[in-house]
């Protein structure tokens, strides 16, 4: 394996969609959302490792998660696991880690990869993140994979890359917010536009030099630790200047902002997992078109339902159509599945009626 390879996992968000399952103690990274016997975050450390070596695997995540990290990934050192002692977006966690990187290793490439997301075909996956990375060596190169758009999604970012490019590599010609349905419409059918699956590779030295030359403040506020990078002075520097930062996200500090932008559109399917509609989609049905994790179902004049409880627990539903059903200790979700984008104000209600420790 290329010692020069690296990767940053990003594992501190706290998927709140997912609610009752995931919540700020414990989010969906850190469960078997799927129900196949591995966590979110070990599938991913685990299809990481295939390319990368397993020592060279960064976990960027929140203080509060450290224990669950070394108790899910067991084999990883305090060395790969960077704690953020505050929520601040993506840009500082991922300027910190890459000049931590860098300081170990100046050939570094690496990958910066969500750790909540589906990927269908690993192999592919691979091979992808291979390309992508020959290409960083060779090139001052700020790189993302794209995902095909299968319909006019209006929950994504796009990437409009140059129709001209008859590479596989194409140069990236802006980053598009979220649209509305009729744009995304008319994105998808110019045919150069790509899903927006935030997964960056780049060398440790263009990234640095792109938070220099775009967001002089951050690195230079980042850049003044690098004498305590990798020392036990690390955390004493990382305490006392990380809430400093802006809390900004690294598409808007540097890929938005950057001229030497490529997208490799990928050849695997994706799916980020953001909602329970997004996980139906993605499981096997049984013969009412019901998505079941763990529970053993009775069902009658059910169809449509994304069904989850605990382990071999016995569900019977009558008479529900494309609900949500989700059964998790003390809170049990039956909430319609059209509404799915209503459930993390579902959650607020609940925070503010019954109490935070319920979300």
């Amino acid at each position: 394996m290329n010692k020069n390879y690296y990767a940053i996992l990003m594992a501190g968000g706290v998927g709140s969609r997912f609610w009752p399952v995931s919540t700020q103690e414990y989010p969906k990274q850190f469960h078997d959302m799927l129900g196949t016997g591995d966590t979110l975050i070990q599938k991913t450390f685990n299809r990481l490792s295939e390319l990368i070596p397993k020592e060279n695997i960064f976990i960027l995540t929140n203080e509060r998660y450290n224990d669950l990290v070394f108790q899910q990934l067991p084999g990883v050192t305090k060395r790969q696991v960077v704690l953020e002692p505050a929520m601040r977006n993506t840009a500082p966690c991922i300027l910190y880690a890459s000049l931590k990187i860098q300081k170990e290793n100046p050939d570094a490439v690496m990958i910066v990869a969500p750790s909540d997301h589906w990927i269908e075909d690993e192999n592919a996956f691979t091979q992808n993140v291979k390309q992508t990375f020959e290409f960083c060596e060779q090139n001052d190169a700020l790189m993302t994979l794209g995902i095909q758009p299968t319909f006019p999604n209006t929950g994504y970012g796009y990437i409009e890359f140059d129709k001209s490019s008859n590479q596989d590599i194409k140069p990236v010609n802006q980053f598009r917010e979220k649209p509305d349905y009729e744009t995304a419409k008319s994105f998808i059918a110019r045919g150069n536009f790509l899903w927006n699956a935030g997964i960056f590779m780049w060398s440790a030295k263009s990234v640095i030099k792109a938070f220099k030359s775009n967001q002089p403040e951050l690195y230079s506020l980042f850049e003044t630790g690098i004498e305590a990078y990798n020392t036990d002075l690390e955390d004493g520097f990382i305490q006392e200047n990380y809430a400093k930062a802006e809390n900004i996200s690294v598409d808007y500090a540097i890929m938005e902002k950057s001229e030497n932008v490529f997208v490799l559109p990928a050849t695997f399917d994706w799916n980020d997992l953001g909602t329970w509609g997004s996980l139906y989609d993605k499981l096997d049905k049984d013969s009412d078109n019901n998505a079941v994790v763990n529970a053993k179902t009775l069902t009658e004049d059910a169809t449509g339902n994304m069904i989850r409880s605990k382990k071999d627990k016995i569900v019977v539903v009558d008479g529900l159509k494309d609900y949500i059903i989700v059964d998790k200790d003390e809170v049990l979700l039956i909430f319609p599945k059209a509404k799915e984008q209503d459930i993390k104000k579902v959650l607020q209600n609940v925070k503010e009626k019954f109490g935070e420790s319920y979300g």
